[in-house]
């Protein structure tokens, strides 16, 4: 996977413009967004800082070359990843969720879906929003369930039936980033992940369709409080007779199952994970450098301290080499990018809540407060083993399933 000195070039001036951007625009994000006292306002208030981010370019890093965007792989977008998490994680979520809603037109649209609907993405003004609507109430992990005929609800419960020439779509969803759109009537574009006709076989009844807002007969049912992000904004919503035209179906109905396994990358949150766990450490260095705690040194120099340091270090340049490899093995169509995706997934978002929790260890009582960003990173962080399918319910049956497989070659990883 050798990379070439383009290429370097490319991500070397990226990560700089990027990593300024981080320091001059998003830093000052916190200091907006936390005196806010709803979610609602803390997400509204980021839209400049959304909007700044647009008009650096870098929504349209998230779009291929080939689809009229700058996007050149999946290594340059985790370079993208770490640097502007390392900035703002909740802004910095607002262009990649936005990315995760784009990616099923991206890889499954046609050409005229992508005519119609990439325009507002490809542009560097406004503020447009994307979403992929699939978590629903009960849970999704098993989407592929079929339907055991006993009366259970299993699998996706959102239903598309057809009704002349347009779908027409009924269903919940929850924890669906942007959803509400700036003005609570959707994003400038969902693709929404439903059962379409009657067969209790997902592998066949499974169906993305693309729905543009302003969105009638979505409705609002509760904003979510979470945990870490706190300036991004994931409702839950239901969906009423909600109606496209036929055109707006991705691929064939029976597709789904394929679109949204390809739409989770887990490369992405290994690279979000080396952000979080990157900032962190900055604090905690600089801590430890000029803090006596009213001893003598400061208290890098005390031996414990230094070792906690050192080892955390390592764990981020471990993260950050295998997100590199994962992404490597994606950009060139390695048979082990898979398998290497879910290990930069699930290694990544482990470690970075265990950085966050040892390097609030290294600061102290202090760290157990706002007024050091190592608690909202801790908060952030735990975000990380839940995002793009939980690390047990999904990431690790992956692993499994592939370990499982008789034509499985456990060091397929290796080669080029």
């Amino acid at each position: 996977m050798t990379v070439t000195e383009p290429v370097r070039t490319e991500q070397k001036t990226l990560r700089a413009q990027a990593r300024e951007f981080a320091g001059d625009v998003l830093a000052h994000v916190r200091d907006v967004t936390d005196p806010l006292p709803t979610p609602t306002e803390r997400y509204r208030a980021t839209r400049p800082f959304y909007r700044q981010m647009v008009e650096a370019g870098f929504l349209r890093r998230l779009v291929p070359q080939a689809l009229g965007g700058d996007g050149t792989g999946a290594s340059t977008t985790a370079v993208l990843a770490e640097e502007l998490v390392a900035g703002d994680p909740s802004v910095a979520l607002h262009l990649f969720s936005t990315g995760l809603g784009l990616t099923p037109l991206l890889r499954a649209g046609s050409a005229a879906q992508h005519r119609q609907f990439l325009a507002p993405f490809l542009a560097t003004t406004g503020t447009p929003l994307a979403s992929l609507a699939l978590s629903e109430p009960g849970g999704t992990a098993n989407l592929d369930q079929p339907d055991p005929g006993t009366g259970l609800e299993v699998g996706l419960r959102t239903t598309a039936r057809r009704d002349g020439g347009d779908w027409v779509i009924d269903g919940e969803k929850h924890w669906v980033s942007h959803a509400t759109g700036w003005d609570g009537d959707g994003p400038d574009l969902m693709t929404v992940v439903c059962r379409a006709g009657a067969d209790p076989d997902p592998r066949r009844s499974t169906a993305v369709l693309l729905v543009p807002g302003p969105i009638g007969g979505l409705t609002v049912t509760e904003i979510l409080e979470p945990l870490g992000h706190r300036a991004h904004l994931l409702p839950r919503f239901s969906l009423a007779d909600v109606r496209v035209p036929s055109s707006h179906l991705l691929g064939e109905v029976g597709d789904g199952l394929g679109i949204v396994a390809t739409s989770f990358g887990g490369a992405l949150i290994g690279a979000c994970s080396a952000g979080v766990m990157r900032a962190a450490f900055d604090v905690a260095l600089q801590f430890a450098r000029t803090d006596r705690r009213g001893g003598l040194v400061p208290v890098v120099e005390h031996q414990g301290v230094g070792f906690q340091l050192a080892d955390v270090k390592t764990r981020i340049e471990a993260v950050r080499s295998l997100t590199r490899a994962a992404c490597a093995a994606v950009d060139s169509g390695s048979p082990g990018a898979e398998e290497l995706s879910v290990h930069a997934k699930i290694f990544g978002s482990e470690a970075a809540v265990q950085t966050l929790v040892e390097l609030m260890r290294v600061v102290g009582v202090d760290s157990y407060g706002h007024h050091l960003p190592l608690a909202g990173l801790l908060q952030d962080a735990l975000a990380y083993p839940l995002f793009s399918g939980g690390n047990t319910g999904f990431r690790r049956r992956r692993l499994h399933a592939l370990l499982a497989d008789p034509s499985y070659d456990p060091w397929s990883t290796v080669e080029d």
